[in-house]
């Protein structure tokens, strides 16, 4: 059985303070990430909304990750394509994968806060057909190809094309990702039908798969990461108290839109939203009994919405590769484990 064989962390900068010490202690994480063996590090593109997300402006945010780190990949998941114009994701990406020395990967997708649509002076129920517009501009200028008026990105970026991802919710959308040979991404934040708000994440999610691997060309590898809300402690009362704060505060936005009774415990809201936290022992037990972590290639875990205090963070991110992640299969890069050595 296949097991994830790369690690993620995946960051919404949601921490509890302004937003200049947001930037500041996500990039520690990141290079906390880097530390212990990590993969690949991945934030998240929110306008407006600061409980929501934190970036508005990823590739700046990444540039500057990219200085003070050295072999990390480092990720947008996702760029709102609908709301940018391709080309300058094209430059700006081009220029970021340039100055990292080749370690971008473009997570894309249509975007999920339909407020910003107007703001951008854009009708949402459009964005289907803008996102697949500028996916199309992105392609053809990462491929070097003549763009209206005749002019080539510069500089060129042919690998980008190679390292794109779709997010998605659908098993249709996931079907074009596979067909236009994209990697996968899959939401921890996955709704569930209305016929059946009880369904498991992979229930929903292994459909997605299915219809991503038969539509992928021959030749491509899959690619498939799975986001997963994960926080790891030294003691189950540390998890089970900041769980109690940031899952509280989620539940009380969440009641305060309808989609919440706000009377939700602990224990409900851990299912409900698909969280895995605890002890490592408790941890490695909730992922493993997560089908879909079988057939993904990359997981990619983040601290949201339990959102403990940085320190905390700092520790989950070491728990998780030391301890947790090699019994799911991914053990750190030996450069990583030398540097934890030494």
């Amino acid at each position: 059985m296949n097991r994830p064989k790369r690690l993620g962390f995946f960051t919404r900068i949601l921490d509890d303070a302004g937003p200049a010490e947001r930037y500041r202690l996500a990039t520690e994480q990141i290079i906390q990430a880097e530390r212990c063996g990590f993969h690949s590090a991945w934030v998240a593109q929110h306008h407006f909304h600061a409980d929501e997300g934190g970036l508005p402006a990823p590739f700046v945010f990444l540039a500057q990750a990219a200085a003070q780190t050295s072999r990390i990949r480092l990720g947008t998941g996702i760029v709102t394509l609908p709301l940018e114009l391709p080309i300058r994701v094209a430059e700006d990406a081009a220029v970021l994968d340039l100055i990292s020395g080749g370690r971008l990967e473009v997570g894309i997708g249509p975007g999920g806060n339909m407020a910003a649509f107007q703001a951008f002076g854009l009708d949402s129920a459009e964005r289907g057909a803008i996102f697949a517009a500028n996916a199309a501009v992105l392609r053809d200028a990462w491929a070097g190809q003549a763009l209206p008026g005749g002019d080539r990105l510069y500089p060129p970026a042919p690998g980008l094309a190679d390292r794109i991802w779709q997010a998605t919710f659908t098993v249709e959308g996931a079907r074009r990702a596979g067909a236009a040979g994209d990697g996968l991404m899959l939401s921890r934040t996955q709704p569930r039908p209305a016929e059946a708000p009880g369904m498991s994440l992979d229930a929903i999610q292994n459909p997605m798969i299915d219809a991503y691997l038969a539509a992928l060309p021959p030749g491509h590898a899959p690619r498939i990461m799975a986001s997963r809300s994960v926080f790891v402690a030294d003691r189950r009362e540390d998890a089970r108290r900041f769980a109690e704060i940031g899952l509280g505060r989620f539940r009380d936005r969440l009641a305060s839109s309808g989609r919440a009774t706000g009377r939700e415990t602990l224990d409900e809201l851990v299912a409900g939203f698909d969280v895995h936290m605890g002890t490592a022992a408790e941890v490695i037990a909730s992922l493993q009994a997560d089908t879909t972590l079988a057939r993904a290639t990359d997981l990619a875990v983040q601290v949201h919405s339990v959102d403990p205090p940085h320190p905390f963070i700092l520790r989950s991110l070491e728990l998780v590769a030391g301890t947790v992640a090699p019994v799911l299969g991914w053990a750190p890069d030996a450069a990583a484990a030398d540097r934890r050595v030494a």
